[in-house]
């Protein structure tokens, strides 16, 4: 009798990806923290360091209290379903009701369900990297094949040119991230037309990973555009968001996909299968916070830009150091290939000495390969003692 195993599905292959080996470092940060290791400062992960605000955590345990606990509609409530359609209406001047909006459990729940109802084997998904850690796994699972286009450093925009030149045949969709995550870059109305105009050329899906919206630089909140908004779009496009960065509601995991109405019908029928409902309490306080804490995300994105500017002026100046300013979102890139053998060596290298937590981010694909990315959702104090460390070990190794 054979002691192994009997087999796994061929599926399983397809959830792993070496891009998640980014997330050594920041784990060996957290398991020296649980362990009590004073001093340790973690800069690795994209994790609100705000509570979330307390008039939405008191709505939640009032909803749970008053025995929401039971099955809920599978493509959320309604009502729920309806502020998201308007939120995103008014942000982006899309034509939305109830009906094209279905709520999911994050932004990846939501990523996750759009690859399945739109990509299948013999496929081909156009992914502009550097992109989220986990989207080559999202991407590929139903056994599409992911087709990555460099957006170059230093400035890591997108190439048009680059990306008409990746589609084939084959191709289904094109995924893109506005604002990006890890570079902060937010596209412009050019850039998105060109990708528009490439998508109905060839008669593509568009996946429009948005959850980084509202948390803007140097410009009018909710002023970044939507790719789905653009003459011929939205019926071939699915937006996914989330209330996690906007609202400090990571763990909640309240999210959504938007789409045309044919294409949410089958997203409500992935979330009968994956999630069978989201929480009726979880869903009770996202209508609290889209309805009545939306100066929540303003909030929040000042006090990330201050965050910013702070590691931008105490890094920027040091000699073997570049910084990629940010547009949007939680992070800055730093390009460390004057210092360090590999941004892989750089990370590990700084946690050895000086305990501080960054993250690889060649994870995010080639584009990035020799930067690390450094995370705003720390204390103040802690991104200012984490950058002062990091020119100290910087200086050690110019000097």
């Amino acid at each position: 009798m054979s002691s192994t195993s009997p087999r796994f599905s061929p599926l399983v292959h397809r959830l792993h990806n070496d891009g998640l080996s980014g997330w050594d470092v920041h784990s060996r940060a957290e398991r020296a923290v649980a362990s009590g290791e004073q001093g340790v400062i973690i800069l690795s992960i994209g994790d609100p360091d705000f509570a979330t605000p307390a008039p939405i955590v008191d709505s939640a345990i009032a909803s749970l209290r008053n025995g929401d606990t039971h099955y809920e509609q599978m493509n959320g409530r309604a009502a729920l379903r309806r502020a998201i359609a308007a939120d995103t209406q008014a942000r982006t001047g899309l034509t939305l009701d109830a009906d094209n909006v279905v709520v999911t459990a994050g932004t990846q729940n939501g990523l996750f369900a759009a690859s399945l109802c739109l990509l299948g084997e013999g496929d081909e998904v156009v992914a502009l990297e550097p992109m989220y850690l986990t989207y080559e796994s999202t991407l590929t699972v139903a056994g599409a094949k992911l087709v990555t286009v460099g957006q170059p450093a230093p400035r890591f925009r997108p190439d048009p040119a680059a990306i008409a030149a990746a589609i084939t045949p084959a191709t289904r969709a094109i995924a893109i991230t506005n604002p990006n995550n890890p570079t902060g870059v937010v596209m412009t109305n050019g850039e998105l037309e060109k990708i528009a105009q490439l998508a109905i050329e060839h008669d593509l899906w568009v996946i429009s990973d948005e959850v980084y919206c509202d948390v803007v630089f140097d410009a009018e909140p909710g002023s970044v555009g939507s790719i789905a908004a653009l003459p011929g779009m939205a019926e071939r496009t699915v937006i996914v968001g989330s209330l996690s960065k906007s609202h400090a509601m990571t763990g909640w995991r309240a999210g959504w996909a938007i789409g045309p109405k044919d294409l949410m019908s089958h997203v409500h029928a992935m979330a009968v299968i994956v999630n069978y409902g989201i929480p009726g309490f979880v869903q009770h306080a996202a209508l609290d916070a889209l309805v009545h804490f939306k100066d929540t995300a303003n909030e929040m994105r000042a006090t990330y830009q201050e965050r910013r500017d702070l590691a931008v002026s105490a890094l920027s100046r040091t000699a073997g150091l570049d910084i990629a300013i940010p547009d949007a979102g939680m992070y800055l890139l730093i390009d460390v290939t004057a210092v360090a053998e590999s941004s892989a060596a750089f990370c590990d290298e700084l946690f050895d000495e000086q305990r501080v937590a960054l993250l690889d981010a060649k994870g995010f694909g080639a584009s990035a390969n020799g930067w690390v990315r450094l995370s705003f959702t720390a204390s103040t104090d802690d991104i200012a003692e984490g950058c002062r460390r990091i020119v100290e070990f910087v200086r050690a190794r110019t000097s």
